[in-house]
């Protein structure tokens, strides 16, 4: 027999499943704009400002869980999941916004080499794929596919570093240039760690294992 409190933790997935669709398109959309020279900041902040309230809806559920039931353990579990990853999906948008507002204010890529708007369009795939996949392992709490995802994000973080080492060896010839894309990659290296947090909430919500894929 369902329990009461198994209703709302299926609406507090439900509204975390939307986040997580949200969250991809917002992060796309930034990357989008980003790389084809196209201003989308005003786009992308009412995409990040939305995703931040349904973060803060999401808390709201939570406590409301806590207040109203007597969760036991394995629940208790599933709702300190769901508020990280309410968190984390937030945090997705504004690194977004970010992106997008270098974009407009520096004009972002436009005046890079050609060498630096392909590396971040590289990267840009590999964390999209990591944001996929952290919401995908969500929506199916699938462990093996949550752990899967510490690969990409090992790849991630040497594309990083990477893109710093040769960013010194061949700086660029303008300072616009060398902001935007410094401050790029560093907001995909740490989309990549979210979706990796993500992955790990998972997995904890699912087993109850506290493990790290990083």
């Amino acid at each position: 027999m369902s329990r009461i409190i198994d209703v709302g933790l299926e609406e507090l997935s439900v509204m975390l499943c939307r986040m997580g669709e949200l969250t991809y398109e917002t992060v796309s959309l930034s990357l989008k704009g980003c790389l084809n020279g196209t201003n989308v900041h005003s786009q992308v902040r009412e995409m990040s400002d939305a995703l931040v309230s349904m973060s803060d809806q999401a808390e709201d559920k939570t406590f409301e869980l806590i207040a109203r039931f007597q969760p036991v353990a394995s629940d208790l579990r599933t709702i300190k999941s769901y508020m990280k990853i309410a968190y984390d999906f937030a945090r997705y948008s504004r690194y977004a916004l970010d992106i997008s507002y270098i974009n407009e204010r520096l004009g972002g890529l436009k005046e890079c080499e050609e060498w630096i708007p392909a590396y971040i369009e590289k990267m840009s795939e590999k964390v999209l794929n990591m944001v996929r996949t952290s919401i995908d392992s969500l929506r199916n709490h699938n462990i093996e596919f949550a752990k899967s995802i510490a690969k990409t994000e090992q790849e991630v973080d040497g594309l990083y570093f990477g893109y710093l080492d040769r960013l010194v060896e061949e700086a660029p010839t303008t300072n616009k240039c060398t902001i935007s894309s410094v401050l790029i990659v560093r907001y995909l290296e740490r989309i990549a760690d979210h979706a990796t947090y993500i992955c790990e909430s998972v997995i904890y919500l699912a087993t109850g294992e506290k493990i790290t894929l990083r």
